[in-house]
Protein backbone atom coordinates (compact mmCIF):
# COMPACT_ATOMS: atom_id res chain seq x y z
CA UNK A 1 0.00 0.00 0.00
CA UNK A 2 3.03 2.20 0.47
CA UNK A 3 3.45 4.82 -2.24
CA UNK A 4 0.00 3.85 -3.68
CA UNK A 5 -2.58 6.96 -4.51
CA UNK A 6 -5.73 5.88 -3.31
CA UNK A 7 -8.87 7.41 -4.09
CA UNK A 8 -9.85 10.61 -1.76
CA UNK A 9 -13.04 8.75 -0.82
CA UNK A 10 -11.16 5.44 -0.16
CA UNK A 11 -8.47 7.00 1.90
CA UNK A 12 -11.05 9.37 3.72
CA UNK A 13 -12.34 5.93 4.60
CA UNK A 14 -9.50 4.24 5.38
CA UNK A 15 -8.69 7.15 8.54
CA UNK A 16 -12.48 5.96 9.44
CA UNK A 17 -11.77 2.69 9.87
CA UNK A 18 -7.82 3.27 11.74
CA UNK A 19 -9.49 5.38 14.22
CA UNK A 20 -12.42 3.47 14.56
CA UNK A 21 -9.60 0.11 15.62
CA UNK A 22 -7.56 2.85 17.79
CA UNK A 23 -10.54 3.27 19.99
CA UNK A 24 -11.15 -0.20 20.04
CA UNK A 25 -7.28 -0.76 21.03
CA UNK A 26 -7.63 1.93 23.69
CA UNK A 27 -10.76 0.56 25.21
CA UNK A 28 -9.69 -3.41 25.17
CA UNK A 29 -6.40 -2.01 26.70
CA UNK A 30 -8.31 0.06 29.19
CA UNK A 31 -10.94 -2.85 30.28
CA UNK A 32 -7.76 -5.73 30.98
CA UNK A 33 -6.14 -2.74 32.89
CA UNK A 34 -9.07 -2.74 35.06
CA UNK A 35 -9.56 -6.38 35.17
CA UNK A 36 -5.61 -6.88 36.48
CA UNK A 37 -5.96 -4.10 38.91
CA UNK A 38 -8.45 -6.44 40.89
CA UNK A 39 -6.54 -8.95 40.95
CA UNK A 40 -3.39 -9.76 43.34
CA UNK A 41 -1.04 -8.53 40.51
CA UNK A 42 1.97 -6.53 41.54
CA UNK A 43 2.32 -2.59 40.98
CA UNK A 44 5.34 -2.26 39.02
CA UNK A 45 4.40 -5.23 36.26
CA UNK A 46 1.38 -4.15 36.29
CA UNK A 47 2.40 -0.28 34.69
CA UNK A 48 5.18 -1.86 32.62
CA UNK A 49 1.82 -3.89 31.32
CA UNK A 50 -0.31 -1.04 30.76
CA UNK A 51 2.79 1.06 29.00
CA UNK A 52 3.44 -1.19 26.50
CA UNK A 53 -0.49 -1.69 26.04
CA UNK A 54 -0.65 1.85 25.57
CA UNK A 55 2.27 1.85 23.11
CA UNK A 56 1.09 -0.41 20.88
CA UNK A 57 -2.53 0.85 20.39
CA UNK A 58 -0.16 3.59 18.49
CA UNK A 59 1.21 1.03 15.62
CA UNK A 60 -2.58 0.75 14.76
CA UNK A 61 -1.74 3.82 13.09
CA UNK A 62 1.19 1.87 10.75
CA UNK A 63 -0.51 -1.39 10.22
CA UNK A 64 -1.22 -0.39 6.99
CA UNK A 65 2.14 0.54 5.87
CA UNK A 66 3.72 -2.46 7.47
CA UNK A 67 1.29 -4.79 8.44
CA UNK A 68 3.25 -8.14 9.14
CA UNK A 69 6.09 -5.99 10.96
CA UNK A 70 2.75 -4.51 12.96
CA UNK A 71 1.88 -8.09 13.74
CA UNK A 72 5.23 -9.49 14.87
CA UNK A 73 5.88 -6.72 17.20
CA UNK A 74 2.31 -7.16 18.47
CA UNK A 75 2.46 -10.40 19.31
CA UNK A 76 5.65 -9.82 21.01
CA UNK A 77 4.69 -7.48 23.29
CA UNK A 78 1.59 -9.53 23.96
CA UNK A 79 3.53 -12.20 25.72
CA UNK A 80 4.25 -9.67 28.58
CA UNK A 81 1.37 -7.05 28.07
CA UNK A 82 -2.14 -8.70 28.33
CA UNK A 83 -3.72 -5.26 27.84
CA UNK A 84 -1.96 -5.30 24.13
CA UNK A 85 -4.30 -8.85 23.50
CA UNK A 86 -6.41 -6.32 21.41
CA UNK A 87 -3.75 -4.64 19.69
CA UNK A 88 -2.94 -8.05 18.35
CA UNK A 89 -6.09 -9.07 17.10
CA UNK A 90 -6.50 -5.62 15.33
CA UNK A 91 -2.81 -6.77 13.85
CA UNK A 92 -4.25 -10.64 13.08
CA UNK A 93 -7.12 -9.71 10.65
CA UNK A 94 -4.53 -6.84 9.11
CA UNK A 95 -2.61 -9.55 8.09
CA UNK A 96 -5.17 -11.66 7.38
CA UNK A 97 -6.62 -9.00 5.02
CA UNK A 98 -3.89 -8.18 3.18
CA UNK A 99 -1.54 -11.29 3.29
CA UNK A 100 -1.41 -14.46 1.34
CA UNK A 101 -2.40 -17.55 3.60
CA UNK A 102 1.07 -19.05 3.65
CA UNK A 103 2.04 -15.53 6.05
CA UNK A 104 -1.23 -15.50 7.53
CA UNK A 105 -0.17 -19.27 8.91
CA UNK A 106 3.09 -18.15 10.08
CA UNK A 107 1.59 -15.53 12.04
CA UNK A 108 -0.85 -18.02 13.52
CA UNK A 109 1.64 -20.03 14.45
CA UNK A 110 3.46 -17.68 15.85
CA UNK A 111 0.48 -16.50 17.81
CA UNK A 112 -0.64 -20.19 19.12
CA UNK A 113 2.94 -20.12 21.50
CA UNK A 114 1.79 -16.54 23.06
CA UNK A 115 -0.39 -17.88 25.94
CA UNK A 116 2.71 -20.87 26.64
CA UNK A 117 5.11 -18.12 26.73
CA UNK A 118 3.14 -15.89 29.22
CA UNK A 119 3.03 -17.93 31.82
CA UNK A 120 7.07 -18.17 31.82
CA UNK A 121 7.34 -14.66 31.38
CA UNK A 122 4.89 -13.35 33.59
CA UNK A 123 4.59 -16.07 36.60
CA UNK A 124 2.50 -13.27 38.43
CA UNK A 125 -0.54 -13.72 36.78
CA UNK A 126 -3.35 -16.11 37.69
CA UNK A 127 -3.96 -18.94 35.10
CA UNK A 128 -6.73 -18.47 32.82
CA UNK A 129 -9.84 -20.26 33.29
CA UNK A 130 -10.98 -22.75 30.50
CA UNK A 131 -14.16 -20.53 29.52
CA UNK A 132 -11.77 -17.75 28.98
CA UNK A 133 -9.24 -19.59 26.55
CA UNK A 134 -12.45 -20.95 24.63
CA UNK A 135 -13.88 -17.20 24.22
CA UNK A 136 -9.69 -16.05 23.63
CA UNK A 137 -9.81 -19.34 20.70
CA UNK A 138 -13.06 -18.54 19.35
CA UNK A 139 -12.00 -14.64 18.65
CA UNK A 140 -9.21 -15.25 16.75
CA UNK A 141 -11.05 -17.78 14.58
CA UNK A 142 -13.39 -14.67 14.14
CA UNK A 143 -10.58 -12.41 13.12
CA UNK A 144 -9.02 -14.76 11.16
CA UNK A 145 -12.29 -15.31 9.03
CA UNK A 146 -13.34 -11.82 9.02
CA UNK A 147 -10.15 -10.39 8.14
CA UNK A 148 -9.93 -13.53 4.56
CA UNK A 149 -13.25 -12.64 3.92
CA UNK A 150 -12.35 -9.25 3.37
CA UNK A 151 -9.44 -10.08 1.49
CA UNK A 152 -11.08 -11.87 -0.52
CA UNK A 153 -13.94 -9.70 -1.10
CA UNK A 154 -10.86 -6.89 -1.97
CA UNK A 155 -9.24 -10.23 -4.63
CA UNK A 156 -12.79 -10.53 -6.34
CA UNK A 157 -13.70 -6.44 -6.37
CA UNK A 158 -10.02 -6.11 -8.31
CA UNK A 159 -10.40 -9.05 -11.06
CA UNK A 160 -14.11 -6.99 -11.39
CA UNK A 161 -11.83 -4.29 -12.40
CA UNK A 162 -9.55 -5.66 -14.84
CA UNK A 163 -11.80 -7.45 -16.28
CA UNK A 164 -13.82 -4.19 -16.77
CA UNK A 165 -10.67 -2.63 -17.69
CA UNK A 166 -9.85 -5.00 -20.17
CA UNK A 167 -13.19 -5.46 -21.69
CA UNK A 168 -13.36 -1.65 -22.50
CA UNK A 169 -9.70 -2.31 -24.02
CA UNK A 170 -10.95 -5.28 -26.05
CA UNK A 171 -14.27 -3.11 -26.92
CA UNK A 172 -11.43 -0.12 -28.29
CA UNK A 173 -9.64 -2.42 -30.32
CA UNK A 174 -12.66 -3.58 -31.86
CA UNK A 175 -13.67 -0.22 -32.42
CA UNK A 176 -10.85 1.08 -33.53
CA UNK A 177 -10.00 -2.49 -35.83
CA UNK A 178 -13.66 -1.35 -37.55
CA UNK A 179 -12.71 2.07 -38.42
CA UNK A 180 -9.61 0.37 -40.02
CA UNK A 181 -11.72 -1.96 -42.24
CA UNK A 182 -13.92 1.59 -42.82
CA UNK A 183 -10.83 3.17 -44.24
CA UNK A 184 -9.74 0.54 -46.14
CA UNK A 185 -13.08 -0.16 -47.80
CA UNK A 186 -13.25 3.84 -48.41
CA UNK A 187 -9.75 3.48 -49.66
CA UNK A 188 -10.79 0.74 -52.38
CA UNK A 189 -13.92 2.17 -53.44
CA UNK A 190 -12.41 5.71 -54.06
CA UNK A 191 -9.10 4.82 -55.84
CA UNK A 192 -9.98 2.00 -57.83
CA UNK A 193 -12.92 4.51 -59.17
CA UNK A 194 -9.91 7.22 -59.46
CA UNK A 195 -7.38 5.02 -60.95
CA UNK A 196 -9.37 2.62 -63.77
CA UNK A 197 -10.28 6.38 -64.71
CA UNK A 198 -6.39 6.98 -65.13
CA UNK A 199 -6.08 3.41 -66.56
CA UNK A 200 -8.72 4.02 -69.73
CA UNK A 201 -7.64 7.42 -70.44
CA UNK A 202 -3.63 6.41 -70.75
CA UNK A 203 -4.66 3.13 -72.76
CA UNK A 204 -6.63 5.02 -75.34
CA UNK A 205 -3.43 7.21 -75.50
CA UNK A 206 -1.48 4.52 -75.84
CA UNK A 207 -3.41 3.09 -78.71
CA UNK A 208 -4.39 5.72 -80.28
CA UNK A 209 -1.07 8.10 -80.87
CA UNK A 210 -2.75 9.91 -83.62
CA UNK A 211 -6.00 11.12 -81.84
CA UNK A 212 -6.92 14.81 -82.86
CA UNK A 213 -5.39 17.00 -81.04
CA UNK A 214 -9.20 18.07 -78.85
CA UNK A 215 -9.42 14.34 -77.78
CA UNK A 216 -5.88 14.04 -76.72
CA UNK A 217 -6.25 17.40 -74.08
CA UNK A 218 -9.73 16.03 -73.28
CA UNK A 219 -7.94 12.54 -72.46
CA UNK A 220 -5.41 14.37 -70.17
CA UNK A 221 -7.44 16.29 -68.61
CA UNK A 222 -9.45 13.73 -67.22
CA UNK A 223 -6.15 11.71 -66.11
CA UNK A 224 -4.95 14.85 -64.66
CA UNK A 225 -7.87 15.23 -62.77
CA UNK A 226 -8.35 11.67 -61.73
CA UNK A 227 -4.64 11.40 -60.12
CA UNK A 228 -5.51 15.04 -58.66
CA UNK A 229 -8.51 13.27 -56.74
CA UNK A 230 -6.70 9.88 -56.10
CA UNK A 231 -3.96 11.66 -54.59
CA UNK A 232 -6.36 13.67 -52.41
CA UNK A 233 -8.32 10.91 -51.38
CA UNK A 234 -5.15 8.91 -50.65
CA UNK A 235 -3.73 11.89 -48.19
CA UNK A 236 -6.97 11.67 -46.40
CA UNK A 237 -7.04 8.25 -46.03
CA UNK A 238 -3.28 8.53 -44.57
CA UNK A 239 -4.14 11.46 -42.30
CA UNK A 240 -6.81 9.60 -40.92
CA UNK A 241 -4.58 6.59 -40.25
CA UNK A 242 -2.06 8.51 -38.92
CA UNK A 243 -4.91 10.37 -36.64
CA UNK A 244 -5.96 6.49 -35.43
CA UNK A 245 -2.50 5.73 -34.48
CA UNK A 246 -1.92 8.98 -32.61
CA UNK A 247 -4.76 8.75 -30.87
CA UNK A 248 -8.11 10.83 -30.41
CA UNK A 249 -5.89 13.41 -28.57
CA UNK A 250 -4.37 14.24 -31.05
CA UNK A 251 -7.24 14.59 -34.17
CA UNK A 252 -7.69 18.21 -32.60
CA UNK A 253 -4.95 19.62 -34.64
CA UNK A 254 -5.20 17.74 -37.68
CA UNK A 255 -6.33 18.94 -40.90
CA UNK A 256 -10.46 18.76 -41.60
CA UNK A 257 -11.63 15.98 -43.28
CA UNK A 258 -13.18 16.67 -46.84
CA UNK A 259 -16.90 16.33 -46.62
CA UNK A 260 -18.01 12.40 -47.81
CA UNK A 261 -20.30 11.85 -50.79
CA UNK A 262 -23.64 11.89 -50.28
CA UNK A 263 -27.16 10.80 -52.44
CA UNK A 264 -26.83 14.56 -53.89
CA UNK A 265 -23.37 14.00 -55.66
CA UNK A 266 -24.12 10.58 -57.41
CA UNK A 267 -25.02 13.12 -60.87
CA UNK A 268 -21.60 13.97 -60.87
CA UNK A 269 -20.26 10.97 -60.08
CA UNK A 270 -22.24 10.01 -63.51
CA UNK A 271 -20.69 13.11 -65.16
CA UNK A 272 -17.24 12.24 -64.17
CA UNK A 273 -18.16 8.85 -65.54
CA UNK A 274 -19.27 10.40 -69.27
CA UNK A 275 -16.22 12.64 -69.42
CA UNK A 276 -14.51 9.93 -69.46
CA UNK A 277 -16.32 8.42 -71.83
CA UNK A 278 -18.30 5.62 -70.60
CA UNK A 279 -21.91 5.48 -71.46
CA UNK A 280 -23.97 5.63 -68.28
CA UNK A 281 -27.59 6.71 -67.65
CA UNK A 282 -29.07 7.20 -64.66
CA UNK A 283 -32.55 6.92 -63.51
CA UNK A 284 -33.19 8.42 -60.46
CA UNK A 285 -36.21 8.69 -58.57
CA UNK A 286 -35.59 10.27 -55.10
CA UNK A 287 -37.55 13.26 -54.90
CA UNK A 288 -34.99 14.66 -51.96
CA UNK A 289 -31.45 12.95 -52.48
CA UNK A 290 -30.32 15.61 -49.52
CA UNK A 291 -32.76 14.81 -47.27
CA UNK A 292 -31.26 10.79 -46.88
CA UNK A 293 -29.18 10.50 -44.27
CA UNK A 294 -25.27 10.67 -44.43
CA UNK A 295 -24.50 7.06 -43.97
CA UNK A 296 -26.83 5.78 -46.42
CA UNK A 297 -26.03 8.60 -48.82
CA UNK A 298 -22.66 7.75 -48.95
CA UNK A 299 -23.50 3.51 -49.12
CA UNK A 300 -25.11 4.46 -52.62
CA UNK A 301 -22.67 6.71 -54.09
CA UNK A 302 -20.13 4.18 -52.95
CA UNK A 303 -21.93 1.06 -54.43
CA UNK A 304 -22.24 3.03 -57.77
CA UNK A 305 -19.22 4.01 -57.72
CA UNK A 306 -17.54 0.79 -57.48
CA UNK A 307 -20.42 -0.51 -60.19
CA UNK A 308 -19.21 1.92 -62.15
CA UNK A 309 -15.79 0.32 -62.06
CA UNK A 310 -16.92 -3.38 -62.00
CA UNK A 311 -18.29 -2.44 -65.51
CA UNK A 312 -15.54 -0.34 -66.66
CA UNK A 313 -12.97 -3.21 -66.09
CA UNK A 314 -15.14 -6.03 -67.40
CA UNK A 315 -17.77 -4.45 -69.95
CA UNK A 316 -15.64 -1.09 -71.19
CA UNK A 317 -18.02 -0.64 -74.26
CA UNK A 318 -20.76 -1.27 -72.71
CA UNK A 319 -23.73 0.69 -71.65
CA UNK A 320 -24.29 0.80 -68.01
CA UNK A 321 -28.06 1.99 -66.53
CA UNK A 322 -27.81 3.44 -62.96
CA UNK A 323 -31.32 3.08 -61.40
CA UNK A 324 -31.76 4.87 -57.88
CA UNK A 325 -35.00 4.78 -56.67
CA UNK A 326 -36.67 5.40 -52.66
CA UNK A 327 -37.78 7.18 -49.75
CA UNK A 328 -38.01 7.57 -46.52
CA UNK A 329 -39.69 4.50 -44.19
CA UNK A 330 -39.34 2.40 -47.60
CA UNK A 331 -36.03 2.36 -47.69
CA UNK A 332 -33.65 2.97 -51.23
CA UNK A 333 -32.99 0.50 -54.11
CA UNK A 334 -29.57 0.75 -55.84
CA UNK A 335 -29.57 -1.13 -59.33
CA UNK A 336 -26.48 -1.36 -62.10
CA UNK A 337 -26.87 -3.01 -64.65
CA UNK A 338 -24.69 -3.55 -68.47
CA UNK A 339 -24.53 -5.84 -70.97
CA UNK A 340 -22.03 -9.33 -70.05
CA UNK A 341 -19.15 -9.02 -72.57
CA UNK A 342 -19.83 -11.82 -75.56
CA UNK A 343 -16.02 -13.83 -76.08
CA UNK A 344 -13.01 -12.84 -74.52
CA UNK A 345 -13.15 -9.87 -71.83
CA UNK A 346 -11.20 -6.88 -73.13
CA UNK A 347 -7.87 -6.10 -71.48
CA UNK A 348 -7.88 -2.51 -69.51
CA UNK A 349 -4.59 -2.89 -67.60
CA UNK A 350 -7.28 -2.55 -64.30
CA UNK A 351 -6.31 -5.09 -61.76
CA UNK A 352 -9.21 -6.65 -59.55
CA UNK A 353 -9.50 -9.15 -57.67
CA UNK A 354 -13.38 -9.33 -56.55
CA UNK A 355 -12.60 -7.50 -53.09
CA UNK A 356 -14.69 -4.97 -54.49
CA UNK A 357 -17.93 -6.68 -54.39
CA UNK A 358 -16.68 -8.32 -51.16
CA UNK A 359 -16.69 -4.99 -49.47
CA UNK A 360 -19.97 -3.64 -50.68
CA UNK A 361 -21.17 -6.34 -49.13
CA UNK A 362 -20.06 -6.06 -45.95
CA UNK A 363 -20.86 -2.23 -46.43
CA UNK A 364 -24.78 -2.92 -47.59
CA UNK A 365 -24.54 -5.72 -44.34
CA UNK A 366 -23.29 -3.24 -41.37
CA UNK A 367 -25.56 -0.82 -42.77
CA UNK A 368 -28.37 -2.75 -42.54
CA UNK A 369 -29.81 -3.40 -46.13
CA UNK A 370 -28.41 -6.23 -48.68
CA UNK A 371 -26.80 -6.89 -52.20
CA UNK A 372 -27.07 -8.76 -55.01
CA UNK A 373 -25.16 -9.24 -58.08
CA UNK A 374 -24.86 -11.60 -61.05
CA UNK A 375 -25.60 -12.66 -64.86
CA UNK A 376 -29.06 -12.17 -65.37
CA UNK A 377 -31.51 -14.46 -68.41
CA UNK A 378 -31.38 -11.40 -70.26
CA UNK A 379 -27.72 -11.58 -70.56
CA UNK A 380 -27.03 -8.52 -68.09
CA UNK A 381 -24.28 -8.21 -65.11
CA UNK A 382 -26.94 -6.75 -62.53
CA UNK A 383 -25.58 -5.59 -58.71
CA UNK A 384 -28.65 -4.51 -57.19
CA UNK A 385 -28.62 -3.44 -53.37
CA UNK A 386 -31.45 -2.26 -50.47
CA UNK A 387 -30.68 0.03 -48.32
CA UNK A 388 -32.38 1.06 -45.05
CA UNK A 389 -33.82 4.45 -45.02
CA UNK A 390 -35.90 5.16 -41.76
CA UNK A 391 -38.22 7.64 -41.16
Amino acid sequence: MAGRALPAGSAIRDRVVDALFFLLAVGVTALTWVDSAELDVAQGPLVVDLVLGGLSCLGVWLRRRWPVGFAVIAGLVSVYSTSAAGVALIALFTVAAHRSFAVVGAIVAGYVLVPFLTLVVRPDLPSAPWEQIVLGVACVAAVLAWGMLVRTRRQSTRERTRRIESEQELRIAQARQSERNQIAREMHDALAHRLSLLSLHAGALELRPDAVPEDVARAAGVIRDSAYQALEDLREVIGMLRADRAGADDRSDAAPERPQPTLADLPDLITQSQRAGMRVRLDSQVDEPAAAPTAVGRSAYRIVQEGLTNARKHAPDAEVAVSVRGTAGAGLTIEIRNPCPVGAVVATGVPGGGNGLIGLSERAGLAGGRLEHGPTPEGDFRLWAWLPWPR
